[in-house]
C-alpha cells in the first residue's frame, strides 16, 4: 500500500484527522483555560484531558452522522481539507504527507521507549529491583511521620542509596520508596510532606478517569500532539497531589523545602556526549526544573493550613468548551 493508499483509506484519515483535531483541541482549550482564568490544578486536568479524549471519538462520531463527510463536494466547504496541504510538495521533492507520516513515526519511537517499555518492564518483573536494595529494619522517622495521616498505609522502603530519590508504586501492593540519601537530609514535617505526597498519587492512582485517559493516550501513541498534552496532564497531576498533601499536612512550606532538593544543578553537559544527547539532556533537565520551581513558587504563595483553595464551577465551562471543539472538528477533514 502506497503512502496516498494509506493516507486516504479509513485508518489513514482517522490517524491524520486524529492529529488535525487534537492540535485544535489544544487551541481551544489553552484560550478557554486563559480566558476563563482557571487556576486550580485538578481543573486545568479535566480541561486537558478533552485534547486526548475527544481526537480519540471525533473521526468515528462524524463519519457515523455524515458519512459523506469525506467527499470531495464537503471538502471545498471544510475549514480546513489535511489532504490538500498533505498533497503538496515541499521545494517541489518531499511531500508533505511523508514529513507528517515522518513526525508520527517519530513520536511512536519516543513513546515506545520512554514510556510503553519501562511500564512493561516493571509490570511484567516478577521481583521490583528496588526491594533488593531496600533497608529490612524499620525506621522509627517514618514511623512517626506516617502516624496521622489518613487513609490506608502503604509500606514504605528505604532504598541504601546516597542519590535523593522518592516515588510511590501503585497497584495491588502499593509501597514508597525513598533513599537513605533523602531521609537523612529531610526534617521532621518535610517528611511528612513528601510521605503524603505520595499517598495522593497511590489514591488518585485507582481513579477510573486517569485510568481511562491512560488508555486513550496509549491508543493514540502516534499523535505528537497528545504526546506533548499527556505530559501537561502529569504535570497538573503533580500539584494536585501537592494540593492534597498540603491539605492533610496543613504546612505548603515543608514540601516547598522538600521540592527545592530535587532541583537539579546548573553545570555544563558532560563530556563525551554527542550533540544530539547532550542537548537532550539539557532540555530534560531545564523541563524537569521549570516544574519544580513552578511548583515551589505555587506553595510558596499558599499560606499554611489550607492548599490552593475549592475547584471552582466549572462543568458548563468544560462542556462548553467540548461542544466547541466538536462543532469545529466537525469541519476539519
Amino acid at each position: 500500500m502506497g503512502l496516498y493508499s494509506f493516507l486516504n483509506s479509513y485508518s489513514g484519515m482517522w490517524v491524520v484527522q486524529s492529529v488535525m483535531h487534537s492540535l485544535l483541541a489544544m487551541i481551544i482549550i489553552s484560550l478557554a483555560v486563559r480566558a476563563w482564568r482557571i487556576e486550580t490544578p485538578l481543573v486545568k486536568q479535566r480541561f486537558y484531558f478533552l485534547v486526548v479524549l475527544a481526537p480519540t471519538v471525533s473521526y468515528q462520531l462524524f463519519q457515523a452522522v455524515d458519512p459523506d463527510r469525506g467527499s470531495v463536494g464537503f471538502r471545498s466547504g471544510a475549514l480546513f481539507d489535511s489532504m490538500r496541504w498533505l498533497n503538496l510538495e515541499l521545494m517541489g521533492a518531499v511531500p508533505f504527507g511523508s514529513l507528517l507520516v515522518l513526525v508520527l513515526v517519530l513520536t511512536s519511537v519516543v513513546f515506545l521507549f520512554q514510556e510503553l517499555l519501562p511500564v512493561l518492564k516493571q509490570t511484567f518483573s516478577r521481583r521490583m529491583p528496588e526491594l533488593e536494595y531496600a533497608v529490612s529494619v524499620p525506621d522509627p522517622r517514618i514511623k512517626e511521620a506516617m502516624e496521622g495521616l489518613p487513609g490506608e498505609k502503604p509500606e514504605v522502603h528505604v532504598l541504601s542509596e546516597d542519590e535523593l530519590l522518592l516515588f510511590s508504586r501503585v497497584g495491588r501492593s502499593p509501597a514508597i520508596f525513598l533513599s537513605t540519601g533523602l531521609l537523612n537530609g529531610l526534617a521532621p514535617d518535610e517528611l511528612r510532606a513528601a510521605l503524603a505526597h505520595e499517598m495522593a498519587h497511590i489514591k488518585r492512582a485507582r481513579r477510573p478517569t486517569l485510568v481511562l485517559i491512560f488508555v486513550l493516550r496509549v491508543l493514540m501513541f502516534f499523535n505528537p500532539v497528545i504526546l506533548l498534552e499527556f505530559r501537561r496532564i502529569v504535570q497538573e497531576e503533580e500539584k494536585i497531589c501537592d494540593d492534597r498533601s498540603t491539605l492533610i499536612t496543613g504546612n505548603p512550606q515543608a514540601l516547598a523545602k522538600t521540592l527545592s532538593r530535587f532541583h537539579y544543578p546548573a553545570e555544563d553537559a558532560p563530556k563525551g556526549l554527542s550533540r544530539i544527547t547532550a542537548i537532550g539532556g539539557m532540555l530534560e533537565k531545564y523541563s524537569h526544573n521549570f516544574l519544580i520551581d513552578s511548583r515551589i513558587k505555587r506553595l510558596s504563595g499558599l499560606p499554611d493550613g489550607r492548599a490552593a483553595g475549592k475547584p471552582e464551577r466549572h462543568f458548563f465551562k468544560l462542556f462548553l468548551t467540548f461542544l466547541a471543539i466538536l462543532s469545529l472538528s466537525y469541519f476539519v477533514v
